[in-house]
């Protein structure tokens, strides 16, 4: 039998010498530098749920979409310039986009399915179709689309640039009061809107047929829950998960930015449709998120967006949830 063992000095001796002939034999150009590839890969994050297989993919990230001061317009100037040193908040905002798949055995399901092919936002959104790719899951076989709102960044990548459905077998699932707002030709003539309105429209009313209108507090599939959290928009509904003994809510726009969202939960956030009621939405499901100690995925949070919330004076912190690779 042949002795593989190798001492430390003779391997570092080796390596050595193999690094002394390197250098007199390799051509210079074996160490030219590779150009810089300059886009980021499709990624994804796969997690057991009691006996459901989840799997976040992200659709990229959305910006920068301004300053600190533009996305939280009320705040105190003073406040929000400590608040930016404190918790190292960078001065253009980047959000993440988090989308959830859950595969319950019975169903494939999607929830929300980011920007598709709108780059107003910033170069780097509109990656689902890749990152799906990448997780090994076929639009094909998604046989249910949950939108928690009809936002831009949650709903136009129903489609593709070409009309048709990204995912064509699957039955959309969304509160009514969203529909109604976001395809309301009247708002057309809203300036600030009326961007989002077509665009929305565009993509929802050839889908009208295959829309299921949710109910508060009904199960949308099994195992999934609506819970109607108003205020980003009319309609905003996140979802409560439930595989066995575990539970994990999906909270969509519930909260935007991971430190000045929590740290100031009273900030009114200026994409809001009502102000006023998400700061009301967001102070009741953090308090019972951190009294219940139940985990979340928040839609924009960096990712993959998976974490729990504590208080913390008046307001909360977020604690992300290490990821750990899950064995095949």
């Amino acid at each position: 039998m042949l002795d593989l063992t190798i001492s430390r000095r003779t391997l570092l001796g080796a390596a050595a010498a193999f690094g002394a002939a390197g250098a007199l034999r390799m051509p210079d150009a074996a160490f030219a530098k590779a150009p810089p590839v300059g886009t980021q890969a499709p990624f994804f994050y796969r997690l057991k749920l009691g006996d459901l297989e989840a799997t976040v993919v992200s659709d990229g990230q959305l910006g920068p979409v301004g300053e600190p001061k533009d996305i939280f317009p009320k705040a105190s100037k003073q406040e929000l310039e400590e608040l930016i040193k404190a918790l190292f908040v960078t001065r253009k905002v980047v959000l993440d986009e988090n989308v959830l798949v859950l595969n319950t055995g019975d169903q494939m399901v999607l929830v929300d399915s980011g920007l598709g092919t709108e780059k107003s936002f910033g170069p780097n959104s509109g990656r689902l179709l890749d990152s799906l790719k990448a997780a090994g899951i076929e639009p094909g076989s998604i046989d249910a689309v949950i939108l928690t709102h009809a936002h831009p960044d949650h709903c136009w990548g129903l489609v593709g640039a070409d009309g048709k459905p990204n995912f064509p077998k699957a039955k959309i699932c969304m509160h009514q009061a969203d529909y109604d707002f976001w395809t309301d030709e009247g708002k057309l003539s809203n300036d600030q809107i009326k961007g989002w309105v077509s665009g929305t429209r565009k993509v929802l009313l050839p889908l009208r047929e295959r829309i299921t209108f949710i109910k508060d507090g009904a199960d949308v599939v099994p195992g999934v829950q609506a819970m109607h959290t108003p205020g980003h928009t009319v309609g905003h509904t996140s979802y409560v998960v439930t595989a066995g003994d575990e539970t994990l809510v999906v909270l969509g726009d519930v909260a935007h930015h991971s430190a000045l969202s929590l740290a100031r939960p009273h900030y009114v956030f200026g994409f809001d449709t009502d102000g006023e009621q998400g700061v009301a939405t967001r102070k009741k499901t953090f308090d019972m998120l951190a009294g219940n100690r139940t985990p979340f995925l928040a839609y924009h949070f960096p990712w993959p967006g998976i974490g729990h919330v504590s208080k913390d004076g008046d307001g909360y912190r977020f604690h992300p949830t290490p990821m750990r690779v899950v064995a095949e």
